[in-house]
């Protein structure tokens, strides 16, 4: 019986005390909302203008000294689908009635990509472990394309970091830095890109950026970082557990200080290397980029042929080069 009697002494508890959070709750009222960020898309990004930092990736692209082509071709039915496909048929529009593409990857090294430390350290870590938090930063630009216009391979000193924060103020921690050099001009002839010399960070550079102005990451246009024999200045980035992007495209057409870059990219797990999509997004009075008004996105715009693969496996509109 006095089992019983505590059942109930401490049930009606309960109720008392759910009763009494009920009526705190009707007296405060439901939380208040967390502050919107909606505002900062309305008033600022939805007038900006977007420019694309990344090259399309195919094979016959520049790519590192001993690293396979990829290659590029129609998916093939592992299995029998019946009423479409037989077993090792293309997945194409003929059979299907839709495209899957099939990639060959020779490395992880294709393209605009991003680097993180597992490149050049056993203990680093790798694309799958960079956290959500590089989705957007401040993007600085530092100019050394008429330097490389004279030298083709001129590496980024500290004075061209001085230089820039002469013009433009300190460089702001957490930020992408990125040099310009103009080599990414030169991605459709890949002998040459490929080929040293060619631009680069030094040692200096790199060690100023991330122990002096702590940066995110500093991006550049080459495939390498430095010219060295030894990849000095790229071993010390990554084996000090820093990233880096490489191949990065049209940075003559972004301000020098003022923009933001988003950041995405693929996440294999434990990948070594990672393709990249790099997008600077610069004030609506910039000169270049595109804006909401003129790519919305949705619909995207269609081509005025049908595709077809090319020669390399890739699917162009009928009639392109």
């Amino acid at each position: 019986m006095t089992s019983h009697r505590n059942t109930i002494g401490v049930a009606a508890l309960l109720i008392g005390a759910a009763g009494a959070f009920a009526l705190w709750s009707e007296t405060l009222g439901p939380p208040d909302p967390p502050a919107s960020l909606w505002p900062i898309y309305t008033t600022g990004l939805s007038g900006a203008k977007y420019i694309d930092l990344t090259h399309a990736f195919a094979p016959g692209q520049a790519r590192g000294a001993g690293l396979g082509e990829m290659t590029v071709s129609d998916a093939r039915a592992d299995s029998a689908i019946p009423g479409l496909v037989m077993r090792g048929e293309p997945l194409d529009y003929a059979h299907v009635g839709g495209a899957i593409t099939a990639y060959g990857f020779g490395s992880d090294q294709v393209g605009t990509q991003l680097d993180p430390p597992a490149h050049f350290n056993a203990h680093g870590a790798t694309i799958s472990d960079i956290p959500p938090t590089y989705a957007l930063r401040p993007l600085v630009v530092i100019n050394i394309a008429p330097k490389v216009a004279k030298n083709a391979g001129y590496e980024a000193t500290p004075t061209d970091i001085a230089a820039w924060e002469r013009r433009h103020g300190r460089i702001p921690a957490g930020s992408v830095v990125m040099f310009r050099s103009d080599w990414s001009r030169l991605w459709s002839n890949p002998e040459r890109f490929q080929r040293s010399p060619h631009p680069g960070v030094s040692l200096a550079t790199l060690k100023l950026l991330h122990l002096k102005r702590h940066i995110l990451f500093h991006g550049h246009e080459t495939l390498d970082t430095d010219n060295s024999p030894t990849f000095e200045a790229e071993a010390w980035l990554l084996k000090n557990n820093f990233t880096q992007a490489e191949s990065v495209a049209n940075l003559d057409k972004v301000p020098e200080s003022g923009a933001l870059v988003s950041i995405g990219f693929a996440r294999p797990e434990g990948g070594t290397g990672g393709l990249a999509r790099f997008v600077a997004i610069a004030p609506s009075d910039w000169p270049y980029g595109v804006t909401l008004a003129e790519a919305p996105g949705a619909p995207l715009p269609a081509h005025s042929a049908p595709l077809l693969r090319s020669g390399d496996g890739v699917l162009r509109p009928s009639g392109a080069p």
